[in-house]
This record gives C-alpha cells, structure tokens and sequence, in this order.
C-alpha cells in the first residue's frame, strides 16, 4: 500500500495556483487514484485546514483570499453574474439586498454557502454568450 506525505501534497495543492477545487481536479493534482485513499486525504487535508469543504466535492483554499463572484461562478456551472448583480457591486442599486445573482442555462437553484445567498436564474441557451 502506498504511503502520502501530507506536505507534500499541501505542495501541490498550494502550487497549482487555484483557489476552488472540485474532487477531480484535487484527484488530478494529488494524483491517489485509489478513492477509499483519496477521500481519507481530503479529509485530513479538511482537518488540517489547508481546504474548506464548500459542499458535496466542492472545496477552496483555506485561507484564500477571492471574490464572491468568482466562488458563485464555481459553485454552479456554467454561469456568469447577473446584471443586477454588477450594477450593484459598482454602486448603481443602492436599495439592491446582498444577494450574489447570477444566470445559468441549467435549472434556476438557490444556494446559501456561509450565510450568503447564491441565486441563479435560468437563461435560455442563445442569450448565454460571452464567457
């Protein structure tokens, strides 16, 4: 059985340059293929606080600093920030409530990750364009 050095792992986490990691691209940077083994890492890793586990196979680098537009892009793809969402970051909507909207062209979903809210509102596939 094959034995991992969790510092070295950390390594390879930390220079890959990402913040969010799903558990294929963790499984392609750490390279453990077997998933009884994988998972046991992960959770260490978890515990070790060098990941945050966001949800199911969602995870991003304790520690990181990154916008919650970018975290709203990762959690449900593929989307990009909605209009009311930009006019609001920029100041435009002042009476606009924090809430991170965003359109995607798969089903509309509501999601609350450390007590903010995600909403993203379905689009129809010929005006979602400019990725």
């Amino acid at each position: 059985m094959e034995t991992y050095n969790l510092a070295v792992l950390t390594k390879r986490i930390y220079e890959s340059g990402l913040f969010f990691f799903s558990s294929k691209t963790l499984r392609d940077i750490l390279t453990i293929n077997n998933e009884v083994v994988f998972f046991r890492i992960i959770n260490r890793l978890v515990k070790s606080e060098v990941l945050q586990k966001i949800e199911k196979n969602k995870y991003f680098l304790k520690g990181a600093t990154f916008s919650d537009f970018a975290l709203a892009n990762f959690l449900y793809s593929p989307s990009y920030i909605s209009f009311e969402s930009a006019l609001n970051f920029y100041g435009l909507l002042a009476q606009f409530p924090y809430e991170i909207t965003s359109v995607t062209t798969k089903k509309p979903l509501q999601k609350n990750i450390e007590e903010k809210v995600f909403s993203y509102t379905h689009l129809q596939k010929n005006l979602f364009w400019g990725l």
